[in-house]
């Protein structure tokens, strides 16, 4: 592909790294779409939060795009390309492992707790993320950050016990 490079499509140089751990089409069947274009449709569908149907179509069939992203997202297609990338990036010393965390208490309605103040449910498990605490209901959450993507998030509950980890 050369020419212009759209916004949210993958250089030359991010083409030639990623490509090489895509799977290999089968020799049986249909030819299948151009691994690349997919790819940009993929990564054009994830940079701006859109649904998989407002894919412009230069891209494909959005059916395409989503079986495709759905197939290599349950064969660890995109971890191993995370994991290989992370590790030779590392080896040269491209990457800063630099964490930075941030968090935030986000409050809650009197309604959102479910029950009677001071009331226990023996059904209900420990672990809710909603506590009372001096300033009403709320919980925290925590980002975990290495360089510019997320690593981690979490959710926490009373005494700081995490009860959710994304």
């Amino acid at each position: 592909m050369s020419g212009v490079i759209r916004r949210h499509e993958l250089s030359d140089a991010e083409w030639a790294v990623l490509s090489r751990f895509l799977p290999s089409s089968g020799t049986a069947g249909r030819p299948r779409s151009d691994d690349r274009v997919v790819l940009n449709g993929i990564v054009w569908k994830l940079r701006t939060g859109s649904v998989w149907r407002d894919v412009p179509e230069r891209y494909g069939s959005w059916q395409t795009l989503y079986t495709r992203f759905r197939r290599w997202a349950l064969d660890g297609t995109f971890s191993r390309m995370l994991r290989q990338v992370q590790a030779e990036k590392d080896a040269t010393g491209d990457i800063n492992w630099l964490v930075s965390i941030d968090s935030t208490i986000v409050r809650a309605h009197q309604h959102a707790a479910g029950g009677k103040k001071g009331a226990v449910d023996r059904d209900e498990a420990g672990d809710h993320a909603l506590r009372r605490s001096r300033g009403g209901l709320s919980t925290k959450t925590s980002d975990d950050v290495k360089g510019q993507a997320a690593m981690a998030s979490s959710i926490f509950g009373g005494a700081g016990k995490a009860v959710l980890s994304l």
